[in-house]
Parts: structure tokens; C-alpha cells; sequence
């Protein structure tokens, strides 16, 4: 989705906003963390204070996790609302009234904080100034970015165009989306153990480091507070991080 240049909403799921609390909680870990390599692998104030903004790096990093876990419930939240739709609809409710129907059964799956609640509310708005189903789930899609919700988006308004069974696309649709989920969890649970040897790894590299300090004083002094010490020291980070980027990129597996 491409964003313009007004301020970002919270409804806008390539963005999250973060509350005040989280926002210093997740840059003081940054700033832990930058302190920590920074005296690690220079010994000095300085380093401490040249790495000091990768505190606001990490709090962006941070954003990006949080959207796609965001995404990623969301997903799971829209799966259950076309079985609920699809339900309604299999009941007799137009799709006006399914879709309030769906609302309901949602509520009492998800509490009214829920983003799909939020989501459904807004549809049902919609179809009360009888605006076009079509066109108001492809504008959800266009705001979401998720795949799934896209592929709705454009089977519905294939089926609309093309007089199709409604019922039976989204029946199918349904089916589709929680044979993708459930895939999507089994390779989740599968590499749930190589994402926690890849996180223990990286930490290791760290805990070298500090072992030496403390086990043989003195022994790495001779890479601190000199240009060739530092050159090397700065070719280790860059490639304890490489090593950690290509880590989370190979364990982030999604279909």
C-alpha cells in the first residue's frame, strides 16, 4: 500500500503506533542493547555513545515485527468472519444482514477491541449508504495488505460481475484461507526450534566476548583503544549482524 504524506493512522496495518509506554520500553532496549555491543566490542564510552541511535533503529524494527504479527492475526480474525458470513448467509440473510449478523457472532468471539470487529463495523456503514460489497472489500484489501483478504476481495467481485453462486465463492474461499492458515501453523510449530537455536546463537558470539573478559583479563586488550584493534572489532560486528540478518530472513518462512 502506498501511504501519502498525512500523519499515519492506527487503522493503517503497514504501521503500528505505538503507545508512549512502548515506545520507551522497546528504545531503552535498543539502547541497552547498542551499550552493550558497544562496550563489548570497543571498550569505550564513546562507541556507547556513536551506537546511542540505534535506539530509535530498533524501535523500527520493532514496528515492522508488530505489523506483520498484526497482520498475521488479523488473517486468522477474517478467516473465522467469511464462516460466519458464509454461515448467515446459508441461513437466508442478505448480504446486507449477513454481514451484521457476522458482526455479532465476531463480538462474541473477539471482544470489541478486536480489528476485525472495527473492520466489520466499517463494512456494515458502508452498505448502509449502499455502497458496492465489491468495492468496499477491495478498498479493506488496499488498507490491509494481506493476501488473503485480496484474493477475497477479487473473487467476490469477479462473482458479482460474472452472476456467480456468492454463497458458494465464499464457502470455497473460507476453505482455501484455513487450509493456507493451517499449513502456515505447521511450519510455524516445525521451526519453531531452529528460530530459538538461531536466537541462542546469536547471543553466543556476546557471551564469548564477556567469558573472556572475565576468565582472562587483559588477553583482548590488544583489539581495544588502537586503530587496528578497531578495524577488526568493526569487521566482527558487521558480520555478527549480517550473520544475525541472514538468521531471522532464512527462519521467517511464509507461503
Amino acid at each position: 500500500m502506498i501511504l501519502n504524506k498525512k500523519k499515519k493512522s492506527k487503522y493503517e496495518y503497514d504501521n503500528y503506533i505505538y503507545t508512549k509506554g512502548e515506545w520507551t520500553k522497546y528504545f531503552l532496549i535498543g539502547i541497552g542493547l547498542s551499550s552493550m555491543v558497544g562496550f563489548l566490542f570497543y571498550k569505550s564510552v564513546w562507541a556507547v555513545i556513536l551506537l546511542f541511535p540505534f535506539g530509535f533503529v530498533f524501535v523500527e524494527y520493532q514496528r515492522k515485527i508488530l505489523c506483520q504479527k498484526r497482520k498475521w492475526m488479523f488473517n486468522q480474525q477474517f478467516r473465522q468472519g467469511i464462516l460466519c458470513l458464509s454461515s448467515a448467509l446459508n441461513a437466508g440473510y442478505s448480504i446486507e444482514n449477513a454481514f451484521l449478523e457476522a458482526s455479532h457472532d465476531l463480538l462474541l468471539m473477539y471482544g470489541k477491541e478486536a480489528d476485525i470487529i472495527r473492520e466489520f463495523q466499517w463494512m456494515n456503514q458502508q452498505l448502509a449508504l449502499n455502497k458496492n460489497i465489491e468495492d468496499i472489500l477491495m478498498e479493506l484489501a488496499e488498507r490491509t495488505q494481506v493476501e488473503d483478504v485480496e484474493s477475497f476481495a477479487e473473487i467476490v467481485q469477479t462473482a458479482k460481475r460474472t452472476g456467480g453462486d456468492l454463497i458458494k465463492v465464499i464457502k470455497q474461499t473460507e476453505k482455501n484461507i484455513g487450509e493456507k492458515i493451517e499449513v502456515q501453523r505447521e511450519l510455524e510449530t516445525l521451526i519453531s526450534a531452529k528460530k530459538l537455536e538461531t536466537n541462542i546463537m546469536s547471543v553466543v558470539p556476546l557471551g564469548i566476548i564477556g567469558y573472556m573478559w572475565f576468565s582472562s583479563p587483559g588477553f583482548l586488550d590488544c583489539l581495544y583503544h588502537n586503530f587496528l584493534g578497531c578495524v577488526i572489532m568493526t569487521v566482527i560486528l558487521f558480520v555478527y549482524i549480517g550473520a544475525y540478518l541472514v538468521g531471522q530472513k532464512i527462519t521467517d518462512i511464509k507461503l
